[in-house]
């Protein structure tokens, strides 16, 4: 029998552990061990943040749906990883062993490395869920005395879908609200030109995002640099290409959101030899680490480099394709293990985003992620907004019940309604 732990339980882990469970024979164990005792789509933060969501609709308790399944659960943090042994301590004082370790935790906010970051500090947060319903509460008070909004994403970041729907949510929410006149907006971004996304753009991300910012009258700050966050104002350093700063700004800010930088967790970083200097654990082609090959990783914890230098620091993102395509290979490679078998699976990493924009959206395709591509698409379109609104229903009720079919690749390829992507993607 293997005993396998699966740390997280949010887009990664928690696919990870049903489809365990479906492929693997009862005798193995499963547990899962998460911080919260919930799943959150983090997809619909933004929309959180505005009010068009409320938090009882995007998350789903964990313990009935696992133990359901025959998956042990346990909602405590990991306070210490001890590789060597294979061990985890937990915050309630409980050490867990394993003999196979699916790290999935996503990533520790950065807010500290930035005066100011963060809802403990003068910004919000759409990363969590908790940290939206704490926007919701700021944005209500910031519309009964409306004013400047600054929203955008901090040096070192690597999810910027999030901060270009965020800006355009809030326009479109203003606009129905009439009130959209009163409020000066501004975008800022360590990205060295809108729609880079950290990929080096994706078609004309550029052309599209820039026209969807102009036709909202939202200017924009690119290859800068967030000094500090007031309660407020923002203080913004803008570089050139070559990374020298060449002019320091201070916007006025009655609302401000800004997208950290991310780490690893603190018990994984600290495990030097596995992480990389920010605390991501190091992969090889088969999703495990070098230094210990039974522990495997998956989603936004997992160690990519840059998809190309920029003068301002960006990381490149991990979207929900890419993760599902990580979990489905790091799923068959166990089965082999347990087996006897060499393993073989690899992932496919390709990005595929829905980016809603409140009224429209904008459709991102790029196979592989990292240039030069065999593929690469974007498309605006009302149907955008639509199919994500239709995927949050089905990625929850899947998540729900436990189905442990490849939603990302089931669906959203449908919705996209791409002439044989699926068949571009396995090549």
């Amino acid at each position: 029998m293997a005993n396998i732990v699966v740390m997280g339980a949010g887009i990664g882990g928690l696919p990870a552990a049903y489809d365990l469970r479906a492929k693997l024979g009862e005798e193995h164990r499963i547990t899962v061990v998460s911080a919260i005792d919930h799943f959150q789509f983090t997809p619909s933060n933004p929309w959180v943040a505005v009010g068009w969501r409320q938090p009882e609709q995007i998350v789903v308790p964990l313990a009935p749906r696992l133990e359901k399944k025959g998956i042990r659960f346990i909602p405590q943090a990991v306070t210490r990883l001890d590789p060597a042994v294979g061990k985890l301590s937990l915050a309630d004082g409980q050490e867990l062993s394993y003999d196979y370790l699916i790290i999935a935790t996503g990533p520790k906010l950065a807010f500290d490395e930035i005066p100011g970051l963060g809802p403990e500090g003068h910004t919000q947060s759409v990363c969590t869920t908790p940290h939206a319903s704490r926007a919701w509460v700021a944005y209500q008070e910031f519309l009964k005395n409306p004013g400047p909004i600054v929203i955008g994403a901090a040096q070192g970041a690597s999810c910027f879908g999030p901060a270009y729907e965020f800006a355009l949510i809030v326009d479109s929410d203003l606009r129905k609200r009439k009130i959209r006149d009163q409020v000066p907006m501004t975008f800022v971004t360590s990205e060295p030109y809108i729609g880079h996304m950290g990929l080096g753009g994706v078609g004309d991300s550029k052309g599209l995002l820039e026209s969807a910012l102009r036709q909202r009258h939202i200017k924009w700050i690119t290859n800068a640099k967030l000094l500090e966050a007031k309660a407020d104002a923002v203080r913004v350093a803008e570089h050139d290409d070559k990374g020298q700063a060449v002019k320091e700004l201070e916007l006025p800010s009655r609302f401000t959101m800004f997208i950290p930088a991310f780490k690893g967790v603190d018990a994984v970083a600290a495990v030097k030899e596995m992480c990389n200097p920010r605390g991501f654990v190091q992969i090889d082609e088969y999703q495990r680490n070098p230094k210990y090959p039974n522990i495997y990783s998956a989603g936004v914890c997992v160690a990519i480099p840059p998809v190309e230098a920029t003068p301002i620091p960006t990381g490149a993102p991990k979207t929900g394709y890419m993760i599902e395509s990580m979990v489905t290979a790091i799923v068959e490679n166990i089965k082999e293990e347990l087996a006897g078998k060499p393993v073989t699976h690899k992932a496919t990493w390709n990005a595929i985003c829905l980016a809603d924009m409140g009224d429209d959206g904008v459709a991102f395709v790029a196979l592989p992620q990292i240039p030069p591509r065999n593929l690469t698409w974007a498309k605006q379109g009302k149907w955008v907004h639509l199919a994500k609104i239709a995927f949050e229903k089905y990625f929850i009720s899947k998540m729900k019940s436990g189905n442990t079919e490849p939603v990302f690749e089931k669906y959203v390829l449908k919705a996209l309604g791409i002439v044989r992507l699926k068949e571009k993607v396995s090549e």
